[in-house]
């Protein structure tokens, strides 16, 4: 692992505490509560994939939480860069994670293939 690598790491990390400190200042509701569950910065460090949990929310609410977070996103940058002292911040990208529904439907699986075997052998 490079220097440069341990660097992104590190933003990764600190965006991930970050971000949920400045969605709590936020007079909105659904953007107070929002769970942030990975933070995934590109190679430059230029952008930043901020990953929220989905599962208390319909498909009309992602909606109108991804289009909110597009506005506030400004607010939130200057959050992180007064909190860190940086100079400039990732551009933010806001995804709802799908990866919680992967591994929940792969359990699932899982349990169903282990159930089987037991009743056949």
């Amino acid at each position: 692992m490079n220097a440069a690598e341990i660097k992104r790491m590190r933003t990764e990390s600190v965006l991930k505490e970050l971000i949920p400190e400045a969605l709590a200042t936020l007079e909105d509701g659904f953007l107070k509560g929002l769970c942030v569950t990975d933070v995934e910065c590109k190679k430059g460090r230029y952008d930043a994939f901020v990953y929220l949990d989905k599962t208390p929310f319909d498909e009309r609410e992602q909606e109108y939480i991804l289009a909110h977070l597009k506005r506030v996103t400004r607010h939130l940058q200057n959050h992180c860069m007064a909190a860190e002292g940086w100079y400039r911040c990732p551009n933010f990208h806001f995804k709802f994670d799908d990866r919680l529904e992967y591994q929940n439907h792969m359990d699932k699986l899982f349990d169903k293939i282990s159930k089987d075997l037991d009743k056949n052998g």
